[in-house]
């Protein structure tokens, strides 16, 4: 219910953000209107589409392709990051009940071939001689392992997300290097149109950039927390199992 909350939330958030854009691209699309002098002052060709079209380059290409990349990783994420997938009720419940009835062997057999964080987790520590300061010690160092696993799943949207700003920035610089060049080619004759529509279109790189990083650093704190609560609790669900381990030597094998 959380997760279908969580998603959402970034739905309704992904609405606004195209709404922003839309009233945006409407204030953009200004008309030609004569200035003083009779110079025709023209803010965009039609809008943020023109700009974008009038933009592209490497930069846009870099910030698209950031995008695509953006996209799968929150699709993996709504499909993949669900408590019924990583912690599954069934699952924990027969590792549990196994443990509690000391059924090593059926344990280790049901945890080989289960892929919850509890089994892999278990399926190490069960590996492990020493009775139960030694599995407890593997328990912890499975489970810390298998919670980064989860976490490197959404790293990449904090990447992207720190990483979009910066290229739209060099976009942006970029673009008014080569606005003040045209106006130095043209030995500073350059209009007031040439100059605005050379400095809006270094400035799309920036808008870019953020439209970029917002929705990825929010949905990446989102599945941060969402990790940590399942984690959490699969690493408390692991430590009853190990509880449940003979205090010396290791557990029988039938």
């Amino acid at each position: 219910m959380k997760q279908a909350g969580a998603a959402r939330l970034f739905g309704a958030s992904v609405i606004g953000v195209v709404g922003v854009l839309a009233s945006l691209a409407q204030a953009a699309g200004v008309q030609a209107q004569p200035g003083p002098g009779g110079t025709v002052w023209m803010v965009a060709e039609s809008g943020l589409w023109g700009l974008f079209r009038q933009s592209f380059d490497i930069f846009t290409v870099l910030l698209i392709g950031g995008s695509v990349i953006a996209l799968a990783v929150v699709i993996s994420c709504l499909i993949d990051i669900r408590e019924s997938r990583i912690l599954p009720r069934d699952s924990c419940n027969r590792i549990l009940d196994l443990a509690a009835s000391r059924r090593w062997q059926d344990l280790r057999e049901f945890v080989a071939r289960d892929e919850s964080f509890v089994a892999r987790v278990m399926r190490t520590t069960l590996a492990t001689s020493g009775g139960r300061d030694a599995a407890r010690e593997s328990a912890e160092l499975a489970a810390a392992e298998e919670s980064s696993r989860w976490f490197r799943r959404i790293e990449l949207l904090n990447v992207i997300g720190n990483l979009g700003p910066l290229v739209g920035l060099a976009g942006t610089v970029w673009g008014m290097i080569l606005a003040f060049t045209s106006l130095g080619d043209s030995g500073g004759q350059a209009g007031p149109s040439d100059l605005s529509l050379g400095i809006s279109k270094a400035l799309f790189h920036t808008l870019l950039g953020l439209c970029l990083a917002i929705p990825c650093l929010f949905v990446f704190g989102l599945y941060r927390s969402i990790v940590d609560r399942i984690c959490t609790r699969g690493t408390v669900l692991c430590g009853r199992v190990v509880e449940q381990l003979p205090d010396q030597g290791d557990p029988p094998r039938a």
